[in-house]
């Protein structure tokens, strides 16, 4: 059975290739699939669920784009991957016994924050920089913490992991991008089998717009590495602020 009607259902298909396009080049697909799921009248545990299964799908095919295309190496990630998913789950899990009130007003004050972060910081390019934080070091404290975050709350991850990427491992825009989706995709799954077991998924609505999520992640990665940080900046500004001032209006 339908969780939602139809025409709410082809609006959150069009959500999720719009999610899976702009996660695939900016990080960040929640920030669109989740304020819509929870225009569309799901329950903030029950949105952060579905995100998570939807979010999968095409943070697997963007990661697969990129490595494919030699900008990361998936294998090099595979303890990070499995701290993220570890870490997220304990996000979720907690998640689940408070109380979630807040987080659609929580929502737009977060997506204001990342876009003023993209459009005042200067010098964001596809340049590799100095690295603030060693490999290890950055494994064990910045993945984690955004990866318990994204099990907690999500939407906004992505972007924080391609900011702690680029901040705080030294790596340029697009490279950025490109690493972050193996660790997305960890802490997807990560608080997807949580909130599996909790049966907090709209599994129908999900898997529809998963298969949206997949073709939009495959037009956005083969964009996102033909036009880089000229691409990424932009885009995620303006969607990060459309959203905000959307939800704000339908509080």
């Amino acid at each position: 059975m339908l969780e939602v009607a139809p025409d709410l259902l082809a609006l959150l298909v069009v959500a999720g290739f719009a999610a899976g396009f702009v996660d695939s080049i900016a990080g960040g697909g929640g920030l669109i699939a989740l304020p819509v799921m929870l225009l569309a009248g799901a329950n903030p545990v029950q949105a952060l669920g579905t995100n998570k299964l939807q979010g999968a799908f095409g943070a697997a095919t963007a990661a697969w784009s990129y490595a494919r295309a030699g900008h990361v190496d998936l294998w090099g990630q595979r303890w990070a991957a499995l701290l993220a998913f570890f870490a997220s789950m304990a996000g979720a899990a907690l998640i689940t016994t408070l109380p979630t009130d807040g987080v659609r007003q929580f929502l737009p004050w977060l997506l204001i924050a990342i876009a003023a972060f993209f459009a005042l910081r200067p010098g964001l390019d596809d340049l590799d920089r100095h690295a603030r934080l060693t490999p290890a070091v950055f494994t064990l404290t910045a993945v984690p913490a955004i990866a318990f975050y994204d099990g907690l709350l999500g939407p906004g991850a992505g972007s924080f992991y391609m900011i702690a990427f680029v901040a705080l491992a030294g790596q340029g825009v697009l490279k950025a991008t490109a690493h972050t989706k193996l660790l997305n995709l960890s802490s997807n799954l990560g608080a997807l089998a949580l909130f599996a077991v909790v049966g907090e998924i709209w599994w129908i609505t999900g898997l529809a717009m998963a298969a949206a999520q997949i073709a939009g992640a495959r037009t956005g990665s083969r964009l996102a590495m033909r036009k880089g940080a000229r691409l990424i900046k932009p885009l995620l500004i303006a969607v990060s602020l459309i959203l905000a001032l959307r939800l704000m209006l339908g509080s």
